[in-house]
């Protein structure tokens, strides 16, 4: 963990990409709690930056994402997990009921989404 360079509030990005497809699914943050206790469970946790609050991903969505590998890049300050995304066929990892986070593509000079909505996320979070 002394590795890892933490940023001044002790966190660090955190890119999820799935193991299969190699799809970015999305991008987070960790702390050092978060980081062990993903390295322990095999099941991404987070840092949740908006509820100031550890987040095991999947803890209110059922989708949890299995944990195959944790890398850190070369400067030691981007961790980089490489999951699977379970609990939907396919995959969804976003909290709008998509598989990826980075749905939206700028064209002609407005985001365009370009994945579809695989599950109504009013019926994952009721």
């Amino acid at each position: 963990m002394d590795d890892v360079k933490w940023d001044e509030r002790g966190l660090v990005p955190v890119i999820a990409q799935e193991q299969g497809t190699g799809d970015v699914l999305m991008f987070a943050w960790m702390n050092r709690e978060a980081l062990a206790l993903t390295a322990e469970r095999g099941q991404a946790v987070y840092w949740s930056r908006s509820r100031n609050k550890l987040w095991h991903k999947g803890e209110e969505s059922g989708h949890f994402q299995q944990v195959h590998a944790i890398r850190l890049d070369c400067d030691n300050d981007v961790v980089l997990l490489s999951i699977t995304q379970l609990g939907h066929e396919p995959g969804i990892a976003c909290h709008t009921g998509r598989h990826s986070c980075f749905f939206q593509k700028l064209e002609n000079g407005a985001w365009t989404p370009t994945e579809p909505v695989l599950k109504d996320p009013h019926k994952i979070y009721e």
